[in-house]
Order: structure tokens, then C-alpha cells, then sequence
């Protein structure tokens, strides 16, 4: 079976085309995004911007070319934090559905957590030791603390890029007075994470989604490395003084030196100094030693869990 997953996220719409295979695995055909930007002028007040619609529509027009293209047998789309949290996202929704009959889920945070873990742990090698996972979006934020066994913890925090970008706006290049400002309100929001962390204490960081992505492509660039062994692999291991010296260039970068930089997207180049911000606040608030990179996230979670859904189906069937 030829799927497609769509994963409607807040800044960027995603594409997986794959084929199922044997045993619960799939074989990755084809990867595509689209730069939507919903949060931008409007996630704060709750609304997606007329401007911010049309990218919706638009990006949406574009991957579904893809999908006919590859003549898919299967559809499913998940719409995350930039749509559920925007009062005119089921709009959206529903005008995606009438136009390109495609069927959308708006998922709740702590759903959106449960997949991330799926799609983590088919690119991770997890053991029985709890590891942090943070997928960095554009509406929120999703913090999971698990092993390859378990789920022990899960929280969405509405902390995404787009939000604090929209309420910090910083200066260009970002000073060190609003480095600490945002630092003390992420510290304020986080009360229930620094409790689980102490609980369960975690030492590892896997990071999934856009943000962790462009790291690992700009600290290769800078090495000059475009395809090494272990570089296409589903994740990658950051040394940890080599994040460190990326996110001091990236504090201070101004934008149109970040939109030069090799290994990072446009569609992040405004996002990209907060979201550092953020990851270097976890690794040293939690004294977190090691640190990785997941090439899967939510729509890898999405296949994982309907493939799953499908083998309880057969095995069923064969008890009956």
C-alpha cells in the first residue's frame, strides 16, 4: 500500500509519501514541505491572517499535485497547534476538505506527543533508560520523557516559535537584555516539566521536526560535509561544543546574515535564533550530556500508528 501522510503543522506543511511494508515497516518514496507561516501576525490574537490562509491553501494545493501525482491509495492528514488553537482553523480545515478531499484531524497536544514518540522511536535506538524528547513547533512545544518501552511522561506547551516570536519581536540582532528576558519566560512556563525531570531524570535530548533539522545541516555545512556515512541515516549524534559554537554565531546573526547561511531553510530564518534560544536553555538547565537528532517525528508516528492499527486488524481476523 502507497500512503501519504500530511502533518499540518504551524509553520510548515509536510509530506510523506511511503510504502508499507512487511512486519510494521514502511519504505520512505518521497519527502516534501511547504513554508505556510500560520502563526505569522495573528497566533497570539487566535486567528490564522487572511494572508496566512491563502499559504495554508496554497501549500496545500501544491503537495496534493504530489500526492495525485504518485497515485496514493491512502490519505491521512493531522492538523497540530497553529490550526487547533486558531478560531477560524476549522475553517480552514473544512475549505481543505471541500477543495481537495482530503479528510483532516485536528489533534489535541497530548496526542500530537504520543505520535512524535512513534515516529522517534522507529529512528532512535532507545534502551531502558529515560531519555527528553522536544519537537519544536511553531504553536507549541512537545516535551516527552520515555524509554523504548513507555511513555512516562507527555505535555504540549503553547511555547512554539511563532508565539514567542509574536510576543518578544527582538531586535536585529537579538540583544543579550531579551536573550534573558525570554529565557526567564520560558523558565516561569515550565514548572510541571522541571518536576517530571526530577522525578524520572532523563540525560539525554532527541530532538525532532524543522529546527533540530536545520542544526544537524548547518553543522555538517560548516564542515564542509554534504553526504557522509551516518548523514542520511534516520538520526545523527550533535557534539554537543559544535551546537554550542552554531548557537553563539546564531545570537549574533541578523537576518539577512542568517538568510545566506548555508544548511538553514528560509521558511526558518526568523524562527531560528529563538528556537536556539530555547534547546541551549534545556541542555543547560537540565545538564543534559548527551544530544540527537530524529529524522522522524509526527508523520512518521502517524504511518507508525496506523500500520499498527492494520496488524491488530489481521491478527484479529486470524484469531477469529
Amino acid at each position: 500500500m502507497k500512503i501519504a501522510i500530511i502533518d499540518l503543522g504551524t509553520n510548515t506543511f509536510n509530506l510523506l509519501i511511503a510504502q508499507t511494508l512487511p512486519n510494521n515497516t514502511f519504505k520512505t518514496l518521497l519527502l516534501d514541505k511547504q513554508g505556510v507561516k500560520l502563526g505569522k501576525g495573528g497566533i497570539n490574537n487566535k486567528t490564522i491572517t487572511t494572508e496566512a490562509y491563502m499559504r495554508g491553501i496554497n501549500a496545500i494545493e501544491q503537495l496534493n499535485i504530489i500526492i495525485q501525482e504518485n497515485k496514493v491509495d491512502k490519505i491521512i492528514a493531522t492538523a497540530t497547534s497553529g490550526i487547533r488553537s486558531s478560531e477560524n482553523g476549522k475553517e480552514l480545515v473544512k475549505e481543505i476538505e471541500n477543495k481537495f478531499n482530503i479528510k483532516i484531524k485536528i489533534i489535541d497536544g497530548n496526542k500530537e506527543a504520543e505520535l512524535i514518540y512513534y515516529g522517534v522511536k522507529q529512528a532512535c535506538n532507545l534502551n531502558n533508560n529515560n531519555i527528553l524528547i522536544l519537537d519544536i513547533g511553531g504553536g507549541s512545544n512537545e516535551f516527552i520523557i520515555a524509554n523504548k518501552n513507555t511513555i512516562s511522561w507527555k505535555h504540549s506547551f503553547d511555547l512554539g516559535i511563532a508565539r514567542l516570536l509574536d510576543k518578544f519581536n527582538p531586535s536585529d540582532p537579538i540583544s543579550k537584555n531579551e536573550i534573558s528576558e525570554i529565557e526567564s519566560y520560558i523558565e516561569n512556563k515550565l514548572d510541571i516539566l522541571f518536576n517530571a525531570i526530577s522525578i524520572y531524570k532523563p540525560k539525554t535530548l532527541i530532538g525532532s521536526s524543522g529546527t533540530f533539522d536545520s542544526f544537524r545541516s548547518m553543522i555538517l555545512e560548516t564542515k564542509n560535509i554534504t553526504n557522509i556515512e551516518g548523514f542520511g541515516d534516520s538520526s545523527y549524534k550533535f557534539d554537543i561544543e559544535e551546537y554550542n559554537k552554531l548557537h553563539t554565531v546564531l545570537l549574533k546573526s541578523t537576518h539577512s546574515e542568517r538568510m545566506t547561511m548555508k544548511g538553514l531553510e528560509q521558511v526558518r530564518v526568523d524562527m531560528i535564533v529563538l528556537a536556539s534560544i530555547f534547546v541551549n536553555f534545556m541542555l543547560k538547565k537540565f545538564n543534559l550530556s548527551e544530544f540527537f537528532q530524529s529524522n522522524y517525528a509526527i508523520k512518521e508516528g502517524v504511518l507508525a500508528e496506523f500500520l499498527n492499527s492494520i496488524n491488530k486488524i489481521k491478527n484479529n481476523n486470524r484469531i477469529k
